[in-house]
């Protein structure tokens, strides 16, 4: 019988939480500005898995390429500290509902979807 492949989601911050979403994975180096802690319902907060500083802000400067972004995003997801949450959250995945939750206002060019590509392949 053929494993089941991970569901790992990923939705703002801003949205209600619901209750399909499993584990609520706040994937942002800062804190989403406006949102109290209460009301986020996050479960767990790896910083060790967010972009650096500096790759942030290259990415949102002048010269920030969505292509390159990702090539360097994802050397730094081979950091050891990275390297071991990522491995922890696929474990994870592999039983439960993984939801990566960002503030960005387009997830879908953001690196969550490079986070859920590597928890899911």
């Amino acid at each position: 019988m053929p494993a089941t492949a991970p569901d790992v989601r990923v939705r703002r911050v801003y949205e209600d939480p619901s209750p399909d979403d499993g584990v609520r994975v706040l994937v942002d180096r800062l804190w989403p500005r406006g949102l109290a802690k209460a009301d986020a319902r996050i479960d767990e907060w790896p910083k060790a898995l967010t972009p650096s500083t500096e790759l942030r802000r290259w990415y949102h400067g002048p010269d920030g390429d969505h292509d390159e972004f990702r090539r360097r995003y994802e050397t730094e997801l081979e950091a050891p500290e990275a390297a071991a949450s990522l491995a922890r959250l696929r474990a994870l995945a592999e039983t439960r509902t993984i939801t990566l939750l960002t503030a960005t206002k387009h997830p879908e060019t953001s690196h969550t979807t490079v986070l859920r590509d590597r928890l899911t392949h």
